[in-house]
């Protein structure tokens, strides 16, 4: 299957097919220096089969977590591209999770102003959600995503079977953020959270989730308006993820923001799915440090923050809020 992400003259196939990793060398053009960034939790025959694909591969591992969106592993990237001659006809290709995808992204796009930049999102989290729309960051003084640029892939690739060595809370994780599309854009998708097989539809819910992330960004590419809504739940949960490194993952942290910004009745059933899908619907952190990270949230504005509200599946708002009434909201809930 492809799905297209039309953005004019930057627009981007996304493959989805079952032994795709092994045809790497036909989807991608690796005829040139390539590097490859992953983690050192991700299954290293991923990446192989990516090297074993390249004209002139380079390698760069990083540990595993959030802590590697850091400066220090941006700058050693830049560093090898570098001493090993990558000129503006060379690409970066990112193999793992949505720290993979974002510091990689990043590098390629400041990198002599930009090369190419392949995803391969070895994780649920990435396959239904960070490897499309070309959002690339990494982290500063505590700050999530405070610093990158808006960089969209040259080609997405997504083997369905990457996921059968993913642990099961990483599966969980990533689930948060179909549900957090699920409940702002598809109630259908958001009743089979509620009574389907979410795990025997991990295909059908990547689908339908990503139908929802292309249509929003083909909308508003760089988060002028609408794109916003795929937010729902991000700064509380970024606030909370910034408070807990490394005791919880970034989906937990969203599962915890999202309930705060909805409607009684929507917040019983989100958290009522939270518990099906093992994520957290209450978790002790500390408030003040969640409420100090939600300040710098890059989604500000003058007056306030610009934030998601639910009342019930599919219907949503946007609207500027001051963050005393989110961390308010925060308190009060959590």
């Amino acid at each position: 299957m492809i799905k297209r992400v039309k953005l004019g003259d930057h627009g981007y196939d996304i493959v989805i097919e079952h032994g795709a990793l092994c045809r790497a060398g036909e989807l991608f053009d690796l005829r040139r220096r390539v590097l490859i960034v992953t983690d050192d939790g991700v299954p290293s025959q991923y990446s192989d089969a990516i090297e074993e694909a390249c004209r002139a591969p380079y390698r760069f591992v990083l540990e595993q977590g959030e802590a590697s969106k850091n400066i220090d592993n941006l700058t050693g990237m830049l560093c090898m591209m570098t001493k090993n001659g990558f000129g503006r006809g060379d690409c970066v290709v990112a193999v793992g999770g949505g720290v993979c995808g974002d510091i990689a992204g990043f590098a390629a796009a400041v990198y002599m102003r930009g090369i190419d930049f392949y995803n391969v999102p070895t994780t649920v989290l990435s396959q239904v959600d960070s490897s499309v729309g070309g959002k690339t960051a990494i982290d500063l003084l505590g700050v999530k995503n405070v610093v990158g640029a808006f960089k969209q892939p040259a080609k997405v690739l997504i083997d369905p079977d990457t996921l059968s060595t993913l642990p099961m809370r990483h599966v969980n994780n990533g689930l948060c953020e179909a549900l957090k599309m699920a409940a702002t854009s598809d109630p259908e998708l958001f009743g089979l959270f509620e009574h389907g097989d979410v795990f025997g539809d991990l295909e059908l819910i990547t689908e339908r989730s990503l139908d929802v992330k292309i249509a929003v960004v083909e909308a508003d590419e760089r988060e002028a308006g609408p794109r916003r809504v795929l937010n729902f739940g991000h700064t509380i949960g970024h606030g909370i993820e910034s408070a807990t490194s490394p005791a919880l993952l970034h989906g937990e942290c969203v599962a915890l923001g999202m309930l705060p910004m909805c409607s009684p009745e929507m917040r019983r059933r989100l958290a009522a799915i939270s518990g099906r899908l093992g994520l957290p619907a209450s978790f002790c952190f500390d408030k003040t440090a969640a409420a100090d990270a939600m300040t710098h949230d890059k989604k500000g504005g003058d007056g306030g923050i610009y934030a998601v509200f639910v009342e019930e599946p599919g219907k949503y708002e946007i609207r500027k809020t001051e963050i005393t009434e989110l961390i308010r909201r925060m308190e009060d809930v959590l």
